[in-house]
């Protein structure tokens, strides 16, 4: 893919306006894909990416912990939305070649999905890019189900197809998970030099310093299923599930995370909207912009 069609700006993401004023210096790219291709319960989100994007056109673009305007500092691009592949394989590619692109461009690459399917295939360009990528997942589940046995195209499987390049990750950090088989178990049990698993039900008892150690340094992907929240303050999602953190757990991570690392590319994934409760698209817009602002605000 040799160029990459935009949305004006006032559409895209946060709807800021051109301003002359404000230097053209992009740093960040998102990218709209809604694929949807293994959904089996709360399905939709295929209109998650549009979902945010819209929400986002509420927010308030000044941010208090940091005393900036975060996107007037950084600048934001936002991808025009165009048909997903119906061939799992294919729309896989095709986020390859886009993220691929984006970082020939030297950008920082925003996913919003979109099943979480869409990971394995967004963070192909890094693992061909770095040697030692690491990875920082918030979910509720491992999505460590083998793929054979998961029709190979799952949301549920992603995280355990990324491991087939494990030789290029230095380390995958879990943080939320309450759903779990015994299979994938025993899969992270025989790995556990790349596998940090931080489950829901200790989360009062989660150190952002001992959770984040192993990423110093690193490249680090992060991935952000929104199922990973309670299902109180997210119930638009493909699987909510009981029992999960709230902002301020998962913030404190990120922004500890951003400090002492590098965070190259980011997704959000697995919004599943809900006809007139606006809330839930306003937290993942909300999240998106604030992990923005930790990443290039400290």
């Amino acid at each position: 893919m040799s160029s990459l069609e935009y949305m004006k700006s006032e559409d895209g993401f946060l709807g800021i306006k051109e301003n002359p004023i404000i230097p053209n210096n992009t740093k960040v790219i998102v990218v709209p894909f809604g694929m949807e291709s293994s959904s089996k319960l709360n399905t939709g989100t295929r209109t998650g990416p549009r979902a945010i994007i819209r929400a986002s056109h509420q927010l308030e673009l000044f941010d208090e912990e940091y005393n900036v305007e975060t996107c007037n500092k950084i600048g934001i691009k936002t991808l025009a939305e165009h048909r997903i592949d119906y061939n799992p394989s294919n729309a896989l590619n095709n986020l390859e070649d886009i993220i691929d692109t984006i970082l020939k461009e030297d950008k920082l690459p925003l996913t919003l999905g979109g099943e979480q399917t869409l990971t394995s295939g967004a963070i192909r360009p890094f693992l061909k890019k770095y040697d030692d990528l690491a990875i920082l997942h918030f979910d509720s589940h491992t999505n460590l189900k083998d793929p054979k046995a998961d029709s190979n195209y799952s949301g549920l499987s992603s995280i355990r197809k990324i491991t087939k390049h494990k030789n290029k990750i230095s380390k995958i950090i879990s943080c939320g998970i309450r759903s779990i088989s015994k299979d994938e178990k025993e899969f992270i049990d025989q790995n556990p030099d790349i596998f940090e698993i931080h489950y829901s039900k200790d989360r009062d008892r989660w150190n952002k310093k001992e959770i984040t150690n192993s990423l110093k340094g690193k490249k680090v992907y992060l991935t952000f299923d929104l199922s990973g929240f309670d299902s109180s303050v997210m119930p638009a999602t493909g699987l909510p599930e009981p029992n999960g953190f709230f902002w301020p757990d998962a913030m404190r991570i990120i922004k500890q995370a951003a400090k002492i690392s590098d965070i190259v590319g980011i997704d959000i994934v697995e919004l599943a909207p809900i006809s007139f409760l606006h809330s839930c698209d306003i937290l993942a817009a909300k999240l998106a912009y604030k992990i923005l602002g930790h990443i290039f605000n400290q």
